[in-house]
């Protein structure tokens, strides 16, 4: 037979950060003989533990992880390299006869590897040197200005200080003379290649701003700082990808003097909640995510897992 029985089967437990989703994950594989292949874009990062909410050893001991601690600080990751990774994974798994949990909030690691990316050209290292140096000078309101005029699309979709995409955005215009919208409009249609029960965890919003201001408090009490302080202690720059995420960025800046311990607190409970918000904007727009409300409804949960398996 063909279509989609013959796919292999992933149940994907993804929400915002703090909503429970990696608790939730390790509760279903237990019950249901499961491994879990991490979809979070920092979990991956040696060293990078507290800041992260990495699962803990004792948690990896009940049921086995993959994807965490794949690389160090300083080594490139992306979308396109989980893709490869989290499809060797699933493989293992599945050939072993268990099933497989994805848990993480990277919403475009989740597309990544139900989809695809986008066959877009890669850097032209010289055209991308120009448009850096243009954002430097010009500003980033600037670029996006520039950017809407021949990628209106896109330029909705993005803010100011997302320079990253902005800039990767004009860069392939200036390759390709096509908006990049056109290729993920085209692409929008891709089939996934693996049969799919997305469970997203629902929490209201103040109380999950009133989780993430714990789980900061908690962070520090854990030894946020230390641990920022080992990895800077150990060469590796603050300007790192890895160093330049929520948390870590603050607390490299508490410890260069920028500000004190109560701003850098400030500022990171701020920021993963506008995150937060970003994460469910991303998700809301999938109309497959089945949002149930965890651990109160568990049972039902299982219950939507059970069917799903057969």
């Amino acid at each position: 037979m063909s279509g989609v029985i013959d796919k292999p089967r992933l149940v994907i437990v993804l929400g915002p950060t703090a909503s429970g989703k990696s608790d939730m994950a390790v509760e279903l594989a237990r019950r249901f003989d499961g491994e879990i292949v991490n979809a979070d874009s920092l979990q991956v990062y040696r060293g990078l533990d507290i800041g992260t909410a990495k699962p803990t050893a004792e948690v990896r001991r009940l049921v086995p992880h993959h994807l965490i601690d794949s690389v160090g600080p300083d080594e490139p990751f992306s979308a396109a390299l989980f893709q490869v990774a989290a499809e060797q994974a699933i493989n293992d798994i599945a050939r072993r006869g268990k099933r497989v949990f994805v848990v993480g909030g990277t919403g475009l690691y989740i597309k990544a590897l139900l989809q695809g990316l986008v066959d877009s050209p890669s850097g032209a290292g010289k055209i991308r040197q120009e448009l850096e140096e243009m954002a430097r000078t010009l500003g980033n309101e600037e670029m996006l200005r520039r950017l809407a005029e021949v990628d209106p699309d896109t330029a909705a979709r993005l803010h100011p200080n997302d320079q990253v995409r902005i800039i990767r955005a004009l860069e392939v215009f200036r390759l390709t003379g096509r908006p990049i919208s056109a290729d993920r409009s085209a692409h929008g249609f891709a089939e996934s290649r693996y049969n799919v029960l997305k469970l997203g965890i629902r929490v209201e919003r103040q109380e999950l701003y009133r989780r993430i201001d714990l789980r900061v408090e908690r962070m520090l009490e854990e030894g946020l700082v230390e641990e920022v302080q080992t990895l800077l202690s150990q060469g590796y720059h603050p300007g790192l990808k890895s160093l330049r995420s929520i948390g870590y960025k603050e607390i490299c800046a508490y410890l260069a003097g920028e500000y004190d311990l109560a701003e850098a607190t400030r500022l990171i409970k701020r920021d993963t909640r506008h995150y937060s918000k970003r994460q469910l904007t991303w998700f809301e727009r999938d109309s497959e995510i089945n949002w149930v409300d965890y651990p109160d409804s568990f049972a039902t949960i299982c219950n939507h897992v059970m069917e799903f398996y057969g």
